[in-house]
């Protein structure tokens, strides 16, 4: 007898895929636009969030005309707590749930001469033995906290408004998009990898305070002297601090599937378009985290779809 799906079962995961409500960060472009794309291709219902009201409503309409019509928009910042608690009241009184929510918008941390910098191999930008670019890269008090108050804090501010519409999903998931240059390997500041290191002592109160002191020497111009990251610093910590929270909150709610996904040097507005692999490649990591079944990892670091270290 040939081996043919049962339709009945067929109808009832489709339903089910049907059912699910997703919210994607930053997902006007790039990485999130993919990101929503794809699991809208699988049958989700994707909140599609962004900063920017007009590029977000372009991004909506765009995946509606390629076929895509259960996707919808809701403006996203991510340092307002304002429009936080915004998003949260729309899905409770839109959806009454939510089961996946991918958190990925973030800023790269500083200002960039883009034509000059990516013109450099990875290594020499970000690599463990990378000199210092100032001239090309411009790293301030300003670009630094705002990167923090993004990638990590209002990642933070974002889960634990939105973690009470997960909590009554039966099936609840969160991807921290994030990054391998926040692996602790690539991390030169011994006290960062002693810190993030201790999987048992890690608290969120210890990540907060490692932050707020490299904000603080920041401040004082001597990141350089205490052996952070040479360039994009800010930006290397607040993807350690985003994996080490992520240990910290899959620890927290061991019935939901939390991961941290590094998609890969893909090819975006981020990195002037250099990148080695595409946003559709990129993107494969985080849905699949986004979509597994029950029984799922949870707590790790994946590394384009293959789990790595921290």
């Amino acid at each position: 007898m040939d081996n043919v799906e049962n339709p009945d079962t067929t109808n009832i995961i489709l339903t089910l895929l049907h059912r699910w409500i997703a919210v994607v960060t930053g997902a006007n472009k790039g990485l999130g636009f993919e990101i929503s794309k794809q699991l809208a291709s699988n049958g989700v219902r994707v909140i599609l969030a962004a900063r920017d009201v007009r590029r977000g409503n372009e991004a909506v309409e765009k995946l509606k005309d390629a076929g895509y019509s259960d996707v919808v928009f809701h403006q996203l910042d991510l340092t307002d707590y304002a429009s936080i608690s915004s998003l949260a009241d729309f899905i409770k009184t839109q959806f009454g749930k939510l089961d996946i929510l991918v958190n990925n918008a973030g800023t790269i941390g500083a200002i960039v001469n883009e034509e000059e910098v990516w013109k450099l191999s990875v290594e020499d930008v970000v690599g463990i033995n990378a000199r210092p670019l100032k001239e090309l890269i411009k790293q301030t008090d300003e670009t630094s906290e705002n990167c923090l108050r993004t990638n990590y804090y209002g990642i933070k501010q974002l889960n634990k408004a939105l973690i009470p519409l997960l909590l009554l999903s039966g099936s609840a998931r969160i991807v921290n998009v994030s990054s391998s240059v926040g692996q602790l390997k690539r991390i030169s500041n011994e006290n960062v990898r002693k810190v993030l290191g201790d999987v048992d002592g890690l608290t969120e109160e210890k990540v907060d305070k490692l932050v707020e002191g490299f904000l603080e020497e920041v401040k004082e111009n001597v990141v350089e002297t205490n052996n952070w990251p040479a360039n994009f610093s800010a930006y290397f910590i607040s993807k350690a601090a985003l994996n080490a929270y992520t240990r910290i909150l899959a620890r927290m709610y061991p019935k939901f599937l939390i991961n941290a996904a590094n998609p890969g040097y893909i090819s975006t507005d981020f990195n002037n378009n250099t990148g080695s692999l595409t946003v559709e490649d990129g993107a494969k990591g985080p849905v699949m985290l986004a979509l597994m079944p029950e029984g799922g990892p949870s707590g790790l670091f994946f590394d384009k779809a293959v789990v790595s270290t921290f």
